[in-house]
């Protein structure tokens, strides 16, 4: 199954400019799936970040893979309308190599585990199919 802007819209509060997934691709409902977003030259956070080398912060890529993980939980709860996925934790994160302007990119994510209404995952970026950062995060959903 994949996902398009407007299908994640309904699944995640993020919204322009914060937002950092195109589409995205659930592979296992609830626990493994596959985001895609290109870095374009003009995203804002490019101007100081650095000016003359620009580079995608590393606090954004793991903000990816998180918002990849509410996705993929999410598509799962999705009969819950009102339900909010709230960032917890980030362990292990390593940033092997930048991510440049004009940079596709793909984040994969999957689940470790759950305790009550905390989900922990695993995340993967990758540029080229080559492995540029990873982490471990956990979210709590909540529900109104």
């Amino acid at each position: 199954m994949i996902l398009g802007i407007e299908e994640i819209k309904e699944l995640i509060p993020h919204r322009d400019p914060f937002l950092f997934v195109d589409k995205c691709e659930i592979v296992v409902p609830g626990e493994h799936g596959k985001s895609f977003k290109k870095f374009n030259n003009d995203e804002y956070f490019f101007k100081g970040h650095f000016p003359n080398n620009p580079i995608v912060p590393g606090v954004i890529i793991v903000e990816a893979m998180a918002q990849t993980a509410g996705i993929v939980v999410s598509y799962n709860l999705r009969e819950y309308k009102d339900k909010s996925v709230l960032f917890m934790s980030v362990n292990k994160a390593k940033f092997r190599k930048p991510i440049l302007p004009n940079d596709d990119v793909y984040f994969e994510v999957k689940f470790l585990n759950k305790v009550r209404d905390v989900y922990k995952f695993k995340g993967t970026c990758h540029k080229n199919d080559i492995l540029v950062s990873e982490s471990e995060f956990s979210a709590m959903i909540t529900f109104k």
